[in-house]
């Protein structure tokens, strides 16, 4: 089955009234969010534990309702705004990349099952937040099964400088902005050992194999994964030093514990935690999955960054496609 998408108008939305929305998280990726929706016109509500708004005062009236916290702070999230009251027709945007530890869910999946008659849309593609503060152009993808709510939020943020498309496949373009970042800590590791262009360029085409591989077997369409919230998102977050994740595989080559690596980063990097919820779910379901395998041996200290290597040159000879899906 194709995934649906469209490439609309860039007008702040359909009928040309401003919306109000909450933005929920006051990091570097929420405050982007912030600043996107900002541009065309739109009433934007930050929000965190912080601020002088009650989250009932900042949900009041929204029409839509961004999550941009980190995966730890979901559940917590999802408890708060039950008890203060969502607004009828809002609709929840999860900007979170991760699976949940306790029930290796995603941040929709958990949204939805919160709020079943909300629509809930999913919002990943290569959006690195420092290149958003500075006004860089790039893409993304607002991805859900009720295409009016899509294109809902697509009308919102999208701007000259944010080029928005929309699907019909949440659960792929979930999965590519939350997988490739265990392959960002590969990519770092590989860039930190200064194995090279070709090395680095062949570690992001078989990593996309493994995520093609994950995705289809949890249920998206492999199509997603070679569009911005796969291929694009996995490209910029495996190239670049403004990725956290990238940072800590660079930092372990280097010889960094990861605790120092932490520290030094002073934020969130999933990638971490997701690595320890994918290889369980992986060995629940039986999923190969060699690259994130030794990821995963290198952040819980089972093998050094060279041996991961040496593990994975030294695999089984086999054809290119054969282990695709």
């Amino acid at each position: 089955m194709s995934v649906a998408s469209t490439d609309q108008s860039l007008e702040p939305e359909a009928d040309g009234q401003p919306q109000t929305i909450a933005i929920l998280g006051a990091g570097a990726w929420g405050s982007a969010l912030a600043s996107l929706a900002a541009i065309g016109g739109h009433e934007v509500r930050p929000w965190s534990r912080r601020s002088s708004l009650t989250l009932a005062e900042a949900i009041a009236d929204c029409s839509i309702v961004v999550s941009a916290v980190s995966m730890k702070g979901v559940p917590e999230t999802v408890d708060r705004l039950q008890a203060a009251n969502l607004p009828q027709n809002a609709v929840l945007v999860s900007a979170t990349k991760g699976l949940d530890p306790a029930t290796r869910l995603t941040p929709a999946q958990i949204w939805q099952a919160a709020f079943p008659d909300h629509a809930v849309v999913v919002l990943s593609g290569p959006n690195l937040s420092e290149e958003i503060r500075q006004g860089l152009p790039t893409a993304t993808v607002v991805a859900s099964r009720d295409l009016a709510a899509a294109t809902q939020v697509q009308s919102v943020f999208a701007s000259d400088r944010f080029r928005v498309y929309t699907n019909t496949d949440p659960m792929g373009t979930e999965l590519g902005g939350t997988l490739k970042n265990v392959i960002a800590i590969a990519a770092g590791v590989c860039d930190g050992l200064h194995l090279g262009i070709n090395a680095r360029s062949a570690l992001i085409t078989r990593s996309l194999a493994e995520v093609i591989r994950i995705g289809t077997h949890l249920g998206a369409q492999p199509e997603t994964f070679f569009g911005l919230s796969g291929l694009g998102d996995l490209m910029a977050t495996c190239s670049s030093p403004l990725s956290r994740n990238y940072r800590v595989g660079f930092g372990l080559a280097q010889g960094k514990s990861l605790a120092q690596v932490l520290e030094e980063l002073q934020s969130t990097a999933e990638g971490v935690s997701t690595s320890n919820v994918l290889i369980d779910l992986a060995s629940r379901e039986g999923i190969a999955v060699p690259v994130s395998w030794q990821v995963y041996q290198v952040l819980n200290g089972k093998t050094t960054p060279q041996k991961a290597l040496a593990a994975l040159m030294d695999r089984d000879l086999k054809a290119e496609a054969g282990d695709l899906f």
